[in-house]
């Protein structure tokens, strides 16, 4: 998925903006059902278990692609709810340097609430995805001398 905003900071902005529209959290779960419905497309033979992340209670495939100046990730998973998480998570990260994505916590999560209104399972998820961009990010990253 390629950035539609700037930075990894606007993108947390514009998360953050458009869950302010919603007064509710059911609103808000609507909300990132729709989202998971626009990540592009996952090729079926990514669906394997090498591309599987573990951690998650539901089915979640993921690719990396990329260097450290580009890593691009494509995702996607059985789950609505989850698939939503994870296309906000590649709206902040993917198509990023490997920099950028070490240098950018994940605050768009407290931010919108997401945090407090996660079960614990899909909180576990979460964070098994976030771990893994960063884990990525720090395998592309130029070695610090």
């Amino acid at each position: 998925m390629r950035p539609t905003e700037a930075s990894p900071a606007e993108a947390q902005a514009a998360i953050a903006e458009e869950f302010g529209f919603f007064s509710d959290w059911s609103e808000r779960y609507q909300y990132l059902i729709d989202l998971g419905r626009k990540l592009p497309p996952f090729p079926e033979q990514w669906k394997s278990e090498a591309n599987r992340l573990h951690g998650c209670q539901s089915m979640v495939w993921i690719v990396a692609e990329g260097d450290a100046k580009d890593l691009e990730f494509h995702a996607i998973s059985d789950s609505t709810i989850v698939s939503g998480l994870i296309y906000l998570a590649l709206r902040v990260y993917s198509g990023r340097s490997a920099a950028e994505i070490l240098a950018t916590p994940a605050d768009y999560i407290s931010g919108i609430g997401l945090s407090k209104h996660l079960s614990p399972t899909r909180s576990q998820g979460l964070a098994a995805l976030l771990q893994f961009i960063q884990d990525t990010a720090r395998r592309h990253a130029p070695a610090q001398e």
